[in-house]
This record gives structure tokens, C-alpha cells and sequence, in this order.
């Protein structure tokens, strides 16, 4: 049976043409008993009004419109020829039901007037003489009823229709809101997991590249510096482990852990132990204080500390021999200045420009990335006497 239902959904022309067929033979049967009845033969206005109701049937799917037309002008047809009902004219409250359903408003109204006033003329062509003018009124009213309820009902089901559309409308829009918000939830993230990668990882690893080379230049002769040089990568390895585990651990739980295995976020009190180490390193660093320090946004503070990480960074890897670097940090009344400069070599052009044909320059990248999530602004470029600059302003708010 659901097989047999689904044919007929996917093929509703052929059942709009059984129907018309269906009532073409009621029609002729019905004015067939009734010519007998009058001893005459059926006249071709008859049959013809029979085939044009029952084209009304079969086409209103696919043109209802211009089959409501047909059906006015077949009705004033018969009234002009008077032609009387008959079970073709079912055809009517059909197509004003289907013009209500999914025909253009203009239509449906034109439907609606059209039902309303075919029973009151066909009563007043036809009248029934056996009958009072009240039973002929009551009469004309009961044949009203019927194209009113199909036109309300036609109405009803568009209402409904267009109401569930809009439903499927809304639920595909939100999808789609949805997927898009992923999407750049998950770039956000992508970008944020890169940023600190680069930050741990650069900055360490850099350190201790620098110690071993250094230790392997001196091994022989100095010895106590190689060792020192060693204590060193071993100290700059453990940090670098125990970031390691602090981001995995952010990345696991969501949450920043600040007991067992897990240190805290970095922020500006610790760019002493920073500097500290790349001075070990063998980076000459000169840092200075400005302003009145006081308490930060963890964001600001984080912003803060990664850059002067990744700036001094660069200077170990751009910077060449011998060359030094310097820090301000200053306290504005409304943001916090940093300051980062060098004497060497500079990076170049394409790393800080456009971010490196091969993938590299990362660590600017994520500078101004960083600088741009709380608001600030961020210059780096070449000093105009020699070396390399960078620059940023951080908005400061109360922290809470």
C-alpha cells in the first residue's frame, strides 16, 4: 500500500487525469439518463462543457490560473446556453481549491469571488419550481457553503505550507550559521595552538642551539664553559618541556592548570628571568622600566611577554655576531609600550613583509595576531641606523 502511495505522490498529473477521466464518464452518464428521461439527444454544448470541466481537472496542477479562467468562462458559458449542472461542474470547487492552495494571490481572491457568486447565478438561471423563494434562498446558501469551505480550507494548507518553509528556511540558515561559526571557531583555535607552538618552542629551541653551538666551539678549551653551556640547555630543555605540558594540558582540558606538572600563563614579572636567560645565552640585553607598574589584564601581560620573547628571538637568529638588544617597557595612563630593538644585521625583507614565500616569518605573524586580540597596534621594520625594531602600544583596562 505505501508503494502504491508513493506512485501516486511522485505521479500526481496521472491522478489528476484518472479523475478527469473518472468524471467525464459520470457526466456523460448522469446527462445520458437525464436526455432519456426528456426523450432527446445529448447536445454538443454539453458535451463540450463536459470536456473543458474535466480538462480543468487534469491541467490545474500545472497551470491552475489559466484553468480558473477556463472554469469562469465554461460557467458563463452555460449560463448563456443554458446548459444545466452537472456532476462536471464539480470541476469548479476543485480549481478554487487548488488556486487557493499555490496560485498567486490575485488569483485566489478572484477564486474566492467567483465561488461565492456561481451558486446565487446558477440558482437564479435555474430556480427550482416546486420550491418557495425561501427554500430557493436557503438553497442558493447551502450551494454557497461548499466553494467557501474549499477556498478556506485551499487557504489554510498554503498558510501552513509557507509557515513550514520558513521553518526549513530558518533551520537551514542556522545550520549554515552554524558550520560557519565552527569553522571559524576552529581557525581561531588553529591559529591560537600555532601561536603558542611557535612562542614555546622558537624561543627555547633557539637558546639552545646557540649553547650548543657554543659549547662544541669550546669543549676543548674551556671546559667549564662547555659544562656551563650544557647546564644551561638542560635548564632551557625543562622549560621548554614544562610549557610543553601547560598547553597540552590547556588543549586536553580547556582550562588553564595551575597545580602538578602545569605552570601558569607567563607575563610581564617574569620578562626579568627572559632576559635573563638570553643574556646566558650570550645575548647582551639592556631592559628598562618606565612608568609606574601596575596590575594588567591577563591578556595584556601574556601579549606582552610573547612579544618581547619573539623579538629577541629574531635577534639571535637575524641578528648576526655581536650584536645587542635593548627593552623598554613603558606605563602609559592608558596602555602599555613596548619597545624592542637591535643593533644587527635585521631580518629580512620578506620574512616581516609579507611572511616569507616558504612558510616562514611566523613569529611576526603571530605578533600581530596577538596585538590585534586586544586591541592594540604593533610596528616592526628596520631601524633606520642599523638593526631591527619592534613596537607596540597595548591597551590598558583595570584588571578585575
Amino acid at each position: 500500500m505505501q508503494r502504491v502511495y508513493d506512485f501516486l505522490r511522485r505521479h500526481p498529473a496521472w491522478v489528476d487525469g484518472f479523475w478527469a477521466v473518472f468524471l467525464f464518464g459520470i457526466s456523460v452518464l448522469g446527462g445520458a439518463a437525464r436526455e432519456e428521461a426528456r426523450g432527446a439527444d445529448e447536445p454538443a454544448a454539453t458535451v463540450l462543457v463536459m470536456l473543458l470541466l474535466c480538462l480543468v481537472i487534469a491541467l490545474r496542477r500545472r497551470m491552475p490560473e489559466r484553468m480558473l479562467v477556463l472554469a469562469a468562462v465554461v460557467g458563463l458559458a452555460q449560463l448563456a446556453l443554458d446548459v444545466e449542472p452537472l456532476p462536471a461542474n464539480f470541476a469548479m470547487l476543485v480549481i478554487v481549491y487548488t488556486v487557493a492552495v499555490s496560485g498567486p494571490r490575485w488569483a485566489s481572491r478572484f477564486a474566492l469571488i467567483g465561488g461565492m457568486v456561481a451558486a446565487p447565478l446558477a440558482q437564479l438561471r435555474w430556480p427550482e419550481r416546486e420550491s418557495s423563494t425561501a427554500g430557493n434562498l436557503a438553497l442558493m446558501v447551502f450551494l454557497t457553503v461548499p466553494f467557501a469551505l474549499a477556498w478556506v480550507l485551499g487557504d489554510s494548507l498554503r498558510t501552513r505550507r509557507a509557515y513550514f518553509a520558513q521553518l526549513e528556511e530558518r533551520a537551514a540558515r542556522l545550520e549554515r550559521e552554524r558550520e560557519a561559526q565552527a569553522k571559524v571557531a576552529v581557525a581561531a583555535e588553529r591559529a591560537r595552538i600555532a601561536r603558542e607552538l611557535h612562542d614555546v618552542v622558537a624561543h627555547n629551541v633557539s637558546v639552545m642551539v646557540v649553547q650548543a653551538d657554543g659549547a662544541a666551539y669550546v669543549l676543548d678549551s674551556a671546559p667549564d664553559q662547555a659544562k656551563k653551556a650544557l647546564e644551561t640547555i638542560s635548564g632551557t630543555g625543562r622549560q621548554a618541556l614544562a610549557e610543553m605540558r601547560r598547553l597540552l594540558g590547556v588543549l586536553r582540558t580547556g582550562e588553564h592548570q595551575e597545580s602538578g606538572e602545569y605552570v601558569p600563563q607567563p607575563d610581564v614579572e617574569q620578562l626579568d628571568e627572559l632576559i635573563e636567560q638570553c643574556r646566558t645565552a650570550g645575548l647582551p640585553v639592556d631592559f628598562k622600566v618606565e612608568g609606574t607598574p601596575r596590575p594588567l589584564p591577563s591578556g595584556v601581560e601574556l601579549t606582552a611577554y610573547r612579544i618581547v620573547q619573539e623579538a629577541l628571538t629574531n635577534t639571535r637568529k637575524h641578528g648576526g655576531p655581536n650584536t645587542g638588544a635593548s627593552v623598554r617597557l613603558v606605563y602609559f595612563d592608558d596602555g602599555l609600550g613596548l619597545l624592542v630593538e637591535d643593533d644587527g644585521k635585521g631580518a629580512p625583507h620578506e620574512l616581516y613583509e609579507e611572511g616569507g614565500p616558504d612558510g616562514q616569518g611566523h613569529g611576526l605573524i603571530g605578533m600581530r595576531e596577538r596585538v590585534g586580540m586586544v586591541g592594540g597596534t604593533l610596528d616592526a621594520g628596520p631601524r633606520p641606523g642599523g638593526g631591527f625594531r619592534i613596537s607596540a602600544l597595548l591597551p590598558l583596562k583595570p584588571a578585575h
